[in-house]
């Protein structure tokens, strides 16, 4: 018999439209703090403002349900942003109407969410989407079993310092290889995205402890990932 949950639907749904939300500011700008650390321009795809907070909510997911759940929610988000970038495709070869076309027009479109449906960009969105929450998840999955569920701050921090690693080289490499940003951004959009996420991270760890208390106590559920096949491919 499957598991009933309260808040499983809920978490999930929020947690996709964080995704592509985030996947919009990400095509739609790129944004300067006006100053540098070291020589690096502090500047980053907006997407990187709410991005991070995926990462918690796949952190309370696995943390709560396990593995197995958070797999689930993880797929549905990958088949979210592919069908969020299908739609922009699609809308950007559609005629427009007259009058839009002389306030906004097709070139305005393609030049601020054109990016949404451009190969580079969803092909680097996806693949690292992908690659990073599977990590996140099974690190924190595998050191909430190593700490015996003690020290959340340990695997929620841990889990996305690797987590994001992977998903940020992911990302840059690949949408830099499409040319969707310059190479010469590719050290600063790399470093300032990463230290980003994972400050948010750490920032929003009372946070995430408060939620984490409170799921478990109104799902009655800790679930530990011992006997978990982590195939990120093992949808049953």
């Amino acid at each position: 018999m499957v598991r009933r949950y309260h808040y499983l639907d809920l978490i999930m749904a929020v947690f996709v439209t964080v995704l592509v939300v985030s996947n919009i500011a990400s095509s739609a700008k790129i944004v300067d703090w006006g100053f540098s650390i070291f020589g690096i321009r502090i500047a980053f795809d907006a997407g990187t403002l709410l991005f991070p907070v995926s990462y918690i909510f796949g952190d309370i997911l696995t943390e709560v349900y396990g593995y197995k759940n958070s797999r689930r929610v993880i797929w549905a988000g990958f088949a979210c942003l592919a069908l969020s970038a299908f739609i922009f495709w699609i809308v950007g070869i559609l005629p427009g109407e007259a009058q839009w076309q002389q306030y906004a027009g097709n070139a305005a479109y393609l030049a601020i969410l054109g990016g949404m449906s451009s190969g580079g960009i969803v092909l680097a969105s996806l693949a690292g989407y992908w690659a990073g929450e599977f990590t996140n998840s099974f690190v924190l999955a595998k050191m909430k079993i190593l700490t015996g569920g003690r020290w959340l701050w340990t695997r929620t921090i841990g889990s996305t310092i690797v987590g994001e690693l992977v998903d940020t080289l992911v990302f840059i490499v690949i949408a830099s290889l499409f040319h969707v940003f310059p190479w010469s951004l590719f050290l600063t959009l790399t470093l300032t995205n990463y230290l980003f996420k994972v400050g948010i991270e750490a920032l929003m760890t009372p946070v995430t402890y408060i939620a984490v208390r409170k799921l478990k106590e109104t799902e009655n559920e800790d679930y530990y990932d011992r006997d978990t096949d982590f195939n990120p491919f093992r949808l049953q």
